[in-house]
């Protein structure tokens, strides 16, 4: 896609504005968006990812981290931890669970994944109407085929009670 001003350039910069109601996309080149100020939208919103994850972790963390004790698979110190608000790999956790544990639990509110188990687990779901309805109609098929035309009628009467 070309830049919408110039028409020369490739168009890198796409820009969406809501006005009355209305939203119009421009497309613009970046010599084309920088001239036209959309250069830096961004510009008040500066993200310092070590400032940030110093705060989770504390002011005096730093202080209180040992300079030496490092991870042995990757080589992470805790003051890389929090300065750079990334845990190197999977063994920095079991390294540096004591210090990273009061964090977690700050960010996350919990410091262990109980992940998607429903709260009672010997509990069966209700199957639905529909689900129902569906069980009886197949019941209803089996005994056409086998010739109980007495339990295909019953079956038949419950599917138009639950129908209704």
């Amino acid at each position: 896609m070309l830049c919408e001003n110039c028409g020369k350039r490739e168009a890198t910069t796409h820009i969406k504005q809501v006005e009355n109601g209305q939203a119009n996309q421009y497309h613009f080149c970046n010599e084309c968006a920088r001239s036209l100020g959309y250069d830096d939208i961004f510009g008040d919103f500066s993200l310092n990812l070590s400032e940030l994850f110093s705060n989770f972790f504390g002011d005096n963390t730093l202080q209180l981290a040992d300079k030496t004790d490092r991870c042995e698979k990757c080589g992470c110190s805790f003051n890389d931890i929090v300065k750079s608000g990334r845990v190197g790999c999977a063994d920095c956790y079991r390294k540096f669970y004591d210090k990273l544990l009061p964090s977690i639990q700050r960010i996350h509110g919990k410091a262990s994944h109980l992940g998607k188990i429903p709260a009672n687990p010997n509990r069966k779901k209700q199957p639905t109407k529909e689900e129902i309805i569906e069980k009886l109609n197949r019941d209803m098929q089996k005994a056409v085929e086998q010739q109980n035309f007495e339990e295909a009628a019953i079956l038949r009467d419950r599917i138009k009670q639950l129908d209704v």
